[in-house]
């Protein structure tokens, strides 16, 4: 008998121990014509309606599931005799009957909690029919399709949905029995036409300017206001334009245009903000490359997206080391900026030009360039203001790496309503009482955080002093509700709303507005003038509450790939019922809930979110296997010795393993320090399945010891501060002893914990500990030493 106990389906509720067991009905009456079909159906394939009522069943549950192999029950009572129906190769409804084999007098056929029946359809003379319940049809009750359905997994609209996609199916297979499964309408007219409202979202903004005009208008109209506050110092509005124009003169004089690629090497400063205005300005696409990368990665996106000049600073100069790349020294006097006009270039963009290029984590072993335009940019600000209204009087903190595509709302959108930006200095963003205290000191009103990061802000942060935020947003990875209630238990009085949305379009395309009793946390409902589709392998809606890849339409699709036309053509797909529209293929799963709002539900394929950041683990594999001691790689998101998510590297070597720290090291000079594996763990070989590819679940849980491991012998705390220091390093990484020349970051440190520890260093030692300095000296050994001279520079100063 084949097994049906991993045959599940995507449930209302949470499910609970024991067998599923339909409990309750709801019956769907058949119009004459649909009855009619259905009799058709049986009569020509020689079949009973018992075989159509099963076969209808199964084929439906092969199009919310997309699984070939269907095991349906031929009853609901135990030891029912279950059925396996076989949908391998795509066939027609009449090749489908033609494969089960089953009595004509059956009762309602089950699969995880649901059931069908065909019921009062009578027993024509000479016929096949009778119900699937073994009557002959009670009088005057008609032919219908009955629906069962377990009252706690399912809701009641559920099982009304499923007798309809049947008798859909039924009817269009009756209409053509030769006609693929796959090809077969499934949802009724009603649910299409409620899905087609869900993305009624056109909204006819004003589209006569683009983001840099609307800066300048903004500009002219309140020159004085603060534009920019960083570090104590003020740049009203008047001041970035005019310094944003130069800048933007000296560029069209390089040769930027229309298209154009500006590379942008710089810390988070004022410096990073005119040159982002200044470029788009210009007309040209801005690529921001962070400071914080590896250079090899640096030069490998400069040079691939071809850029034509690079924006720098003298301190930064000679990182990003590209042939015929123009380079721009904002701080060199010699470049002359003071001496060009301060009025905007006459030519401003077009909507269809390209305003930014951001890379993400590339599957193939490479970043891939995102090519982005204005007509995205503007879409997605101005439904931003007109969501949230930011106002003369708000601020917005300026947090997010200008890699990550949440910079790009910040670094623009307060520009665009006489707001102030607020400028963290750099690294600030993973020390969380310094944005406490930046948030309390700038009267910030609005920012952003990842939900690693919210939930270190509310553990850290004085948030007492935070009464000015009105509104906090989470994107990057799923928001968990035990979270959101943690926020709205914190004291804050602001809101806090879910977004979601890949580089690819334009940042975000659906929002959810949290309360604390959300049981989940689902990524809402699209935005204004942007579409989402739940589609399955062939490109057919999913009905509602059943999952498929999300794909994504509207305004704010990005134009593609940059020099990558293949991927582009993967990627963004024709819209299968618009042949001028466009679609891109997210590679997330999810589903629509019955009230319109999507449910992200995870991946297809192998892509993870981490800690808010996208990573592709095959550019990892890649990165892994050109060491030359490594014969084999595989990368999978799993959990460190704490529980908590982390990256872990599985490696077949060529000879002996090589130490985790020597590996991790290699791989920082390729990848950003979020794509780096905590652990690394060492096997004879890869495990396979039966078909040759890799098999994940056979692969071992890591230990302690397949943490990244320091190569230096054992030395121990020495005096007070090194043992307070070796034992907060113990505490956040959960592991001991620690030797004062160990790695926090070779021991699994990453980003998140090193904020978590500055955090507790800030609290023990009374003293500012910006992230630098634990990069810098990231040992017991060489921390203490900066410890004890910031302390004495604080004691001096004071």
């Amino acid at each position: 008998m084949p097994d049906t106990d991993h045959f599940e389906l995507w449930t209302d509720e949470p499910r609970r121990a024991g067998r599923p067991t339909p409990d309750g009905t709801v019956e769907l009456v058949l119009s004459e014509a649909d009855a009619d079909a259905v009799r058709a159906l049986a009569s020509r394939g020689g079949a009973s309606l018992g075989a159509v009522a099963l076969a209808g069943f199964a084929a439906v549950l092969h199009r919310y599931t997309g699984r070939a192999e269907i095991p349906v029950q031929a009853g609901a009572e135990p030891g029912a005799e279950t059925v396996q129906a076989d949908l391998s190769g795509d066939p027609g409804f009449a090749a489908l009957l033609g494969r089960l084999k089953l009595d004509q007098r059956q009762a309602a056929f089950t699969a995880d909690g649901l059931s069908v029946s065909l019921d009062g359809f009578g027993a024509p003379d000479g016929g096949t029919g009778g119900g699937t319940d073994g009557t002959d049809g009670t009088a005057g009750s008609g032919p219908r399709v009955v629906a069962g359905y377990d009252r706690g997994l399912y809701h009641e609209d559920t099982a009304r949905r499923l007798a309809g996609h049947v008798a859909t199916l039924l009817a269009g297979a009756a209409a053509d029995p030769a006609l693929p499964v796959s090809r077969l309408p499934l949802l009724t007219a009603a649910e299409r036409e409620t899905i087609d409202g869900w993305n009624a979202t056109e909204v006819d903004y004003p589209t006569a300017h683009t983001v840099p005009e609307l800066i300048t208008l903004q500009a002219r109209a309140t020159p004085d206001a603060v534009a920019i506050r960083f570090e104590g110092t003020s740049v009203t509005y008047r001041e970035l334009e005019e310094r944003a124009n130069r800048l933007a003169r000296h560029l069209r004089a390089l040769g930027v245009g229309p298209d154009a690629v500006v590379a942008v090497h710089l810390e988070r400063s004022v410096e990073l903000v005119v040159a982002l205005v200044a470029t788009l300005k210009a007309g040209g696409a801005y690529l921001p490359l962070d400071p914080q990368y590896p250079p090899a990665r640096l030069m490998f996106m400069a040079e691939d997206a071809r850029a034509r000049v690079l924006l720098t600073r003298r301190s930064l100069a000679g990182r990003v080391n590209v042939p015929d790349l123009r380079q721009v020294c904002l701080d060199d006097p010699a470049e002359g900026l003071d001496d060009l006009p301060a009025e905007p270039p006459a030519e401003a963009p077009a909507l269809a030009d390209l305003a930014y290029v951001i890379y993400t984590s590339g599957s193939t072993g490479m970043p891939k360039g995102v090519m982005n335009t204005h007509a995205g940019l503007l879409n997605r600000l101005l439904w931003m203001q007109e969501t949230y209204r930011l106002g003369p009087g708000d601020a917005v903190m300026q947090k997010t790496p200008c890699g990550f595509d949440v910079s790009v709302w910040e670094f623009f959108w307060p520009f665009l309503t006489g707001a102030r930006l607020v400028v963290i200095k750099p690294d600030g963003h993973k020390d969380m009482e310094y944005l406490g205290e930046v948030a309390e000191a700038e009267r910030v009103t609005f920012l952003h955080f990842v939900p690693p990061m919210l939930a270190l802000f509310l553990e850290f942060a004085d948030l007492s002093k935070c009464g000015s935020i009105r509104q906090v947003v989470c994107s990057g990875e799923a928001l968990p509700a035990d979270l959101v209630r943690r926020f709205f238990a914190s004291g804050l009085s602001a809101g806090l709303d879910n977004l979601y949305g890949p580089t690819e379009a334009a940042i975000d395309v659906t929002r959810w507005a949290c309360g604390p009793e959300d049981p989940i946390i689902p990524i809402g409902a699209p935005i204004a003038n942007t579409t989402v589709h739940v589609l399955d392998a062939h490109g057919n809606r999913m009905p509602v509450g059943m999952a498929g890849e999300l794909h994504l339409g509207g305004v704010q699709l990005a134009r593609g790939y940059l020099n990558r036309p293949d991927l582009t053509a993967e990627k963004f797909v024709t819209d299968p019922e618009d042949p001028d529209g466009r679609l891109y293929a997210t590679g997330d799963l999810a589903r629509w809930r019955a009230d319109g709002v999507v449910e992200f539900l995870g991946r297809i394929d192998h892509q993870v979110k981490l800690n808010g950041s996208r990573i592709e683990l095959g550019e990892i594999e890649a990165a892994l296997l050109a060491n030359p001691a490594v014969a084999q790689a595989v990368v999978v998101l799993g959990e460190d010795n704490r529980g908590e998510p982390a990256l872990v590297a599985y490696l077949v070597y060529r000879g002996h393993p090589e130490p985790g720290g020597r590996v991790r090291a290699r791989l920082a000079e390729r990848l950003p320090e979020y794509m780096l594996p905590t652990m690394y763990v060492a096997l004879t070989e890869i495990p396979l399945s039966p078909n040759g590819k890799v098999d994940r679940g056979a692969l071992p849980k890591p230990a302690v010891r397949d943490l990244g491991t320091s190569e230096a012998e054992f030395v121990a705390p020495r005096d007070d501060v090194e043992r307070l220091l070796a034992d907060l390093f113990g505490k956040v990484l959960g592991r001991g002893p620690i030797s004062i020349k160990d790695s926090f970051f070779d021991l699994g440190g990453h980003s998140l914990l090193a904020a978590r520890l500055t955090a507790r260093l800030r609290r023990n030692f009374g003293i500012d500990v910006p992230m630098r300095m634990l990069y810098a000296g990231p040992t017991v050994e060489s921390l203490a030493v900066a410890l004890v001279e910031a302390a004495l520079v604080a004691e001096r100063d004071a």
